[in-house]
């Protein structure tokens, strides 16, 4: 059925839409309409109207305020807008010039780290080219003069056989065995360069932070930040954050259980382990180094004169430093351990940080040193005068937020209270947190958290998380660089002594001593 058309007056319109040539002379009080006479005895009937002229005067007043409030409020709101824009465009150009003169600063600086880096790592192959050429040609002419001997004492063999008297003959064969000796190899200092070929992780991560919110949309981090990027360690390759409409997307995903990448029984006991960046791994137990591959084969043993308290792979040069009983600090170069400085308190832990520092952990504090032994930074005791580390054991460098975490066994002898735990502090000494094993209660079974917390060994991984040893509860923790319980990596019936994470975030594990299990427990 269709719908009746509604006539419809017009602007300015002056006769009636019903009555045609009809004047509109009134106005409907209850229809709020004008009308004709007409009207007034048929579709406006019994209405209360009104003549035309009758509400002039308030039609005129409500123009009036209008014209007011406009030009004293609306107009001069829209010019303040208008002149605003100019601002806010020069304040916009300003922004985004500002940002790109950051991001172009920042990745000239990272240029100019990588070309230090390589010219470091240039400068340092060269040292050890000239140090192997010198053993080389030391190695020939050892070989050149026990030729020539060797050669000599045959001619004179030979002439004994064919003149020599008695006497002779057994004085020639006395000297068969004389201090002739066939010259040692020497062991040739090693390097080796593995080429990233998934940098793009790293780089980023490198970079830094971009957040970026669209027009009309809520903020959101791109896809270029890492949770760790923040001091926030993330399980999964996407977290919703505490900030409404924001994501905090990272490429690095724990993996739903850990995989036991290679496992093998260790020709030598272990107390500290560092992965080399060519599938090696650096041991110390008591005065030796063990170099080990990862099938867990000898590839090179060094005795030191003293026991060797803990060992630490520089990020920078990939050498080893080890510190002594005696209170040395030494690096390995060529084979051969090489002092480089003492210090006054007992070294118990060494780390060697990316600024190519040296920390060591004493009797009630740590201290950073420069290569030289210059002393940088010590931690400064609390409030109540207790030390902020009393007995510290290992020592770790995050390689993303530079913090440092450190094993604190707390002794009372050192003004600690005895319960063994990790303190984290900032590139200043400044205490972050302090995490003392709690775990979940989702987390606690019977074969898991009934003894008291024991770290023994700790390590940061490549995205910044920490990876703590604890030995007594036979188990591997993975906390957020913030300190946020992740997971248990991994559970075994021994105690877990070391920990270390090579290059690919592949975790060596060294249980009861002398079991080591190569554990993949993330992915990038």
């Amino acid at each position: 059925m269709a719908t009746a058309k509604i006539p419809i007056r017009t602007k300015g319109q002056t006769t009636c839409v019903h009555h045609k040539g009809k004047q509109l002379e009134f106005y409907c009080e209850k229809c709020q309409e004008l009308v004709c006479p007409k009207c007034l005895s048929s579709i406006h009937k019994s209405h209360p109207v009104c003549e035309l002229s009758e509400i002039t005067p308030q039609k005129k007043q409500d123009i009036k305020n209008f014209i007011d409030r406009t030009e004293q409020n609306d107009l001069v709101q829209i010019a303040n807008y208008i002149t605003s824009t100019g601002t806010l465009l020069n304040e916009n150009d300003n922004t985004f010039e500002k940002l790109s003169h950051q991001l172009r600063m920042q990745t000239d600086k990272l240029k100019q780290d990588l070309d230090m880096l390589t010219a470091e790592t240039l400068s340092l192959y060269q040292e050890m080219k000239e140090d192997n050429s010198k053993l080389i040609q030391k190695y020939k002419q050892d070989l050149e003069m026990y030729d020539k001997q060797l050669k000599q004492q045959i001619q004179e063999c030979k002439t004994a056989l064919q003149q020599g008297s008695d006497l002779n003959i057994y004085d020639t064969r006395c000297e068969i065995d004389s201090q002739i000796h066939f010259p040692v190899k020497p062991v040739l200092g090693t390097a080796s360069f593995t080429p990233n070929k998934n940098p793009q992780g790293h780089l980023t991560l490198a970079l830094g932070k971009v957040i970026i919110s669209g027009q009309g949309q809520t903020s959101t981090d791109q896809d270029r930040s890492v949770s760790t990027s923040d001091g926030q360690g993330q399980s999964s390759s996407q977290q919703q954050s505490g900030d409404k409409g924001k994501k905090a997307v990272t490429r690095y995903k724990l993996l739903s259980e850990t995989k036991v990448v290679e496992e093998w029984k260790s020709p030598c006991y272990i107390n500290s382990i560092c992965p080399t960046t060519d599938d090696q791994a650096w041991t110390r137990y008591y005065k030796t180094l063990t170099l080990l591959d990862r099938k867990g084969t000898v590839i090179q043993n060094i005795t030191h004169k003293a026991d060797i308290n803990d060992i630490s792979l520089s990020p920078t040069t990939y050498r080893l430093w080890v510190c002594d009983t005696k209170h040395n600090i030494l690096e390995l170069v060529s084979g051969q351990l090489t002092h480089r400085f003492r210090t006054k308190g007992k070294p118990e832990g060494l780390c060697v940080t990316a600024s190519n520092h040296v920390i060591v952990g004493m009797p009630k504090h740590i201290s950073k040193f420069t290569t030289q032994g210059q002393k940088v930074l010590t931690t400064k005791a609390a409030g109540t005068g207790k030390p902020l580390v009393c007995t510290p054991w290992r020592i770790t460098e995050c390689p993303v937020t530079h913090n440092v975490a450190v094993i604190d066994f707390s002794n009372k002898i050192n003004g600690g209270d005895g319960n063994k735990h990790v303190v984290v502090m900032d590139t200043d000494f400044q205490e972050l947190f302090v995490y003392r094993g709690d775990i979940p209660s989702t987390y606690k079974t019977p074969q898991t958290g009934s003894e008291t917390f024991y770290p023994w060994s700790v390590v940061y991984d490549s995205v910044g998380n920490l990876i703590i040893g604890d030995c007594n509860n036979y188990r591997v923790l993975l906390l957020s660089g913030g300190g946020e319980f992740l997971r248990i990596i991994y559970t075994d019936i021994y105690w877990t002594w070391a920990v270390g994470v090579d290059r690919k975030d592949v975790l060596w594990a060294v249980i009861g001593g002398d079991n080591v299990k190569l554990l993949q427990y993330s992915s990038m």
